[in-house]
């Protein structure tokens, strides 16, 4: 066990699944004290099964008030900000504005609400971990994929930002920026239910897992207290690009 992890108050949103649920579990295992928030209360009950002690916190990180009024003031010294999503691979004069406002809602105004909740605690006690993820899309953009290269161009932007904000007052920020991770909701979700296209997605590619990432999140936050990791990329072994992918035949 990493003793620098061990009974460390971590928050980690968007832990009812994928990276969110993975990384939930590793911290737990390191023995940090995990609170899990997401929406989806079943889900997030099976998570809290695999980490012991965890709380959960049922959570839209879109209701602004709700954020303020369930993380504001509680003691973490750890805050992963991983709730997001993407709605939808169609180009931009074809999509769907209501999906637009909800993809923004999530991965740029949810990232900014948790952090205007917690990290006022973080600087109080002059140390802590915050983590953004973030992805290859806020460094490089592809066809239809306006909209969430967009948010996550914007999610790199904060991580910039906060750190200039926040000079001096101990906190440390990462961004974790993976490329594609299978074994998660996300191309489901994306690609609206459609199962076939969502494994299409990883045919014939080993993409990372998200076990790879939560084990990046984790190395990052255990460092000694004088080093901050700010940056991490993780590509599969097969992907060259955002629209480079080596596939077996």
């Amino acid at each position: 066990m990493d003793e620098s992890l061990k009974d460390r108050r971590a928050l980690v949103t968007g832990a009812s699944s994928g990276i969110g649920a993975a990384t939930a579990r590793r911290l737990a295992r390191l023995g940090a004290r995990v609170t899990l928030a997401a929406r989806r209360r079943p889900e997030l009950e099976r998570v809290a099964r695999d980490c012991p002690g965890a709380e959960i916190v049922v959570l839209d990180v879109c209701d602004a008030a709700a954020v303020e009024r369930e993380l504001a003031g509680r003691d973490f010294d750890l805050v992963v900000n991983n709730a997001g999503l993407a709605l939808g691979v169609e180009r931009l004069p074809a999509g769907v504005p209501a999906d637009w406002s909800r993809v923004i809602d999530v991965n740029v105004k949810g990232v900014l609400h948790v952090f205007h909740a917690t990290l006022p605690a973080l600087a109080r006690r002059g140390r802590g971990d915050a983590v953004l993820l973030g992805s290859v899309a806020g460094r490089q953009v592809y066809p239809g994929g306006a909209i969430y290269c967009a948010t996550k161009h914007a999610v790199r932007a904060l991580y910039e930002a906060l750190r200039l904000d926040m000079a001096g007052s101990g906190v440390r920020f990462t961004t974790i920026d993976p490329g594609m991770v299978g074994g998660t909701e996300f191309s489901l979700i994306r690609l609206r239910g459609d199962a076939e296209k969502a494994r299409a997605v990883y045919q014939g590619v080993d993409p990372l897992t998200p076990e790879d990432v939560a084990e990046a999140i984790t190395w990052a936050v255990s460092r000694p207290p004088h080093v901050n990791v700010g940056e991490i990329v993780l590509w599969a072994a097969a992907q060259a690009s955002t629209t480079q992918v080596q596939r077996r035949s």
